[in-house]
């Protein structure tokens, strides 16, 4: 089934309070093992659209606007892969979730890399992404957000839109009208520049990576105890798809799924096929 086939109306807005920070999230689903989704950098809940609910069959979803993102509180703080993923340790404790499964995007998988090296038991399983965490590589716009008078350029606007698509995306022009709808009010946020240039220097410089934000997590990939799903689309322009490879090699029990013709964002270009690739893995 192919996105633009696809119709799906978006849960309600739920907010919680994190530590002071006002969070949104979205929550589908009453059965099941617990599932967390974890959008990447400055994304938002909305990346999720076509998934929550083929998800929320046979579990209890969650997908929140991390720190700093979405309709999620914007503060000044640290924005570390580490302090990223203690705010996923406190919305898990504010919503009483022991244990999940956690399904992460680009840095979301970083986060989700992270929390894994905190907390291994409370993850069930993984799912990475185009994940951020295995190497120093990252396009040129993710390495340009680390300079202020960069960012300070920035200016939300629907001529922004098509970049953005093909550098995100294998086809952009596949996306539905409805989905643009939906995010572009998030990505016209004011402060989202503000948070950008924090993200881009908490985690990045000019030659990519940090190398104390990514070698650490090399170094951690053959404890990672919990099965492990790699997903990664084959022409993604901001993560090289070699990561995967890094990836799978490295990760005791894990199996690795790369989608041709996709971007950076298989679970939004492929939904139906990445919505049962996932439900199969759960179900092992």
């Amino acid at each position: 089934m192919h996105i633009q086939s696809l119709v799906a109306a978006p849960p309600p807005d739920l907010y919680i309070s994190i530590d002071n920070i006002n969070t949104r999230y979205w929550h589908l689903g009453n059965d099941g093992s617990p599932i967390i989704l974890l959008h990447g950098g400055n994304g938002s809940i909305e990346f999720w659209l076509y998934n929550i609910a083929a998800l929320a069959v046979h579990h209890q979803v969650y997908a929140f606007d991390m720190v700093g993102s979405g309709k999620s509180d914007y503060p000044d703080r640290s924005y570390s892969l580490a302090d990223q993923a203690e705010f996923l340790c406190g919305f898990m404790n504010a919503l009483k979730i022991e244990r999940a499964t956690l399904i992460g995007n680009s840095m979301g998988g970083g986060v989700v890399l992270e929390f894994t090296k905190l907390y291994p038991d409370r993850v069930d399983k993984l799912v990475l992404v185009d994940s951020m965490g295995f190497g120093k590589e990252i396009s040129l716009g993710i390495r340009l957000i680390t300079l202020p008078a960069v960012v300070s350029l920035l200016r939300p606007g629907r001529w922004m839109i098509p970049a953005m698509l093909r550098s995100n995306f294998y086809d952009g022009k596949q996306l539905p009208p409805e989905w643009l709808e939906l995010r572009y009010p998030i990505f016209a946020i004011p402060e989202r520049n503000r948070v950008i240039l924090r993200i881009g220097q908490s985690n990045f410089n000019l030659a990519g990576v940090l190398p104390q934000v990514y070698r650490p997590i090399l170094d951690s990939l053959p404890n990672i105890a919990r099965p492990t799903l790699i997903i990664w689309g084959e022409y993604d322009r901001i993560i090289p798809v070699k990561h995967a490879r890094i990836a799978a090699a490295a990760i005791p029990h894990s199996q690795l799924h790369i989608f041709p013709n996709c971007g950076h964002h298989p679970y939004l270009e492929y939904p139906d096929r990445f919505n049962r690739l996932v439900l199969n893995f759960m179900a092992e």
